[in-house]
């Protein structure tokens, strides 16, 4: 008998009300929010503006969770479109099923088009979020431990995860998945801290060490797991994507940092610096009133022109009215 164990809530779902709050949901929302707080602070840092960071999120965030959830439903389609089962269900996130290799590349694309918008470059906006975003998966992984899925085969170790019986799943301790992911993705998020401030990495860098490093603990978690999925040569698909993935990143790496070395040290230029030659905007429109102002005044009385020249003609006048009068 296995006296210690992680033991499973009841229920993924708190009812508050006519409103239920999927603890699934719940955790990938908390993830955003600490991954938008987090790599604004980044971003900040590596002298961009504050706010720059949730408005890029904006269009990722939607992105990411369409291509979250693609990726599940195109490799494991046989949950959705298998006879006796309901092709509906595959617009119900919430009862769990985003595959972050989807998640990641849509979201990238997301991204890059908000970057465009703002005129600030992309591998730089990625390098400030890429630990952000292993902290966002640390705590988004938690969603599984509430609907009791992707865990591993069965241990009796102190930290099993127990699991109830339900669908599609048999009662017993397994390994928690869910759990080394998570503690995994803290570590990729410390690693990409640390080697950015050790090597100041730029131009996308951190962002395909965190890739690679994710990958790394995927491939090796990915194949403990006991859920349904498909397999090539033996192995589970996902194995093959982190494999494909990760030897993609590192090659990045190394080829980036031989024609790209150093760190951008403009990430986000000042859309209201003064452009020689350009006089639209608030500070344009300045030099040019004080250009037409410098230009009306007289450069040594002064005044109007033509002033000074007016006082000179009179008083020329006035002299010769004398001279005749005398």
């Amino acid at each position: 008998m296995n006296l210690a164990f992680i033991p499973s809530p009841s229920t993924g779902v708190i009812e508050l009300g006519p409103i239920p709050l999927r603890g699934y949901a719940f955790c990938i929302i908390i993830g955003v929010f600490v991954a938008v707080w987090f790599g604004n602070k980044r971003w900040v840092a590596r002298g961009g503006k504050a706010g720059t960071v949730a408005d890029v999120a904006v269009w990722a965030v939607p992105f990411g969770l369409v291509g979250g959830r693609l990726y599940h439903v195109v490799t494991d389609y046989q949950l959705y479109f298998s006879d006796g089962e309901n092709w509906v269900d595959a617009f119900k996130i919430w009862e769990g099923g985003l595959g972050i290799w989807g998640a990641v590349a849509f979201g990238a694309v997301g991204a890059w088009i908000a970057c465009r918008r703002r005129g600030i470059p992309l591998p730089a906006w990625a390098d400030a979020l890429a630990p952000a975003l292993a902290i966002a998966q640390a705590i988004g992984r938690w969603g599984n431990w509430f609907n009791q899925e992707l865990y591993g085969k069965p241990t009796d170790l102190p930290w099993a995860l127990e699991i109830s019986e339900g669908p599609n799943r048999v009662a017993g301790t397994y390994h928690p998945t869910f759990l080394y992911e998570s503690l995994w993705c803290i570590g990729v998020a410390l690693l990409v801290i640390w080697a950015d401030r050790r090597f100041k990495l730029g131009h996308g860098r951190a962002f395909a060490l965190y890739v690679a490093a994710y990958c790394a603990g995927r491939g090796w978690i990915e194949y403990m797991r006991v859920d349904e999925a498909h397999h090539i040569l033996g192995l589970r698909l996902n194995v093959w994507t982190a494999i494909i993935v990760f030897v993609l990143a590192v090659a990045y790496i190394v080829v980036s940092a031989k024609i790209r070395p150093g760190r951008e040290e403009i990430v986000e230029p000042d859309r209201d610096a003064v452009v020689p030659g350009k006089t639209d905007g608030p500070a344009g429109q300045d030099a040019s009133e004080e250009a037409d102002t410098a230009g009306k005044k007289d450069p040594l009385t002064k005044d109007e022109p033509g002033k000074g020249a007016t006082a000179e003609r009179t008083e020329a006048a006035e002299a010769a009215e004398a001279a005749e009068k005398s």
